[in-house]
């Protein structure tokens, strides 16, 4: 039986299964002149190239957006989280 190959692409879509070195790790993620999305090192699809500019908006943006959902700030919003029920009255005619 054959050997399945460990890297290649499926359906435009690369993927990696070669046991990662430390320097192909810290490779990947820092490549000056290609865009933003280069290859995993491991695994399979694409991930942030650290040495393009729009990959630290992106991430600055994620961390602004999940500091946010995660109540940092301050309390001065709208939803009041000791909100008390509301009573709905339905009129059946």
């Amino acid at each position: 039986m054959a050997d399945k190959p460990q890297t290649g692409e499926l359906f435009g879509i690369p993927y990696n299964f070669e046991r990662p070195s430390v320097g192909r790790l810290l490779s990947s993620y820092w490549k000056p002149g290609k865009g933003m999305l280069v290859e995993k090192p491991f695994g399979i699809g694409y991930t942030l190239n650290l040495a393009n500019w729009r990959s630290w908006l992106v991430l600055v943006v994620a961390g602004a957006l999940l500091y946010q959902e995660r109540g940092g700030g301050d309390d001065d919003g709208d939803v009041d989280d000791e909100a008390e029920p509301v009573e709905v009255i339905v009129d059946d005619d």
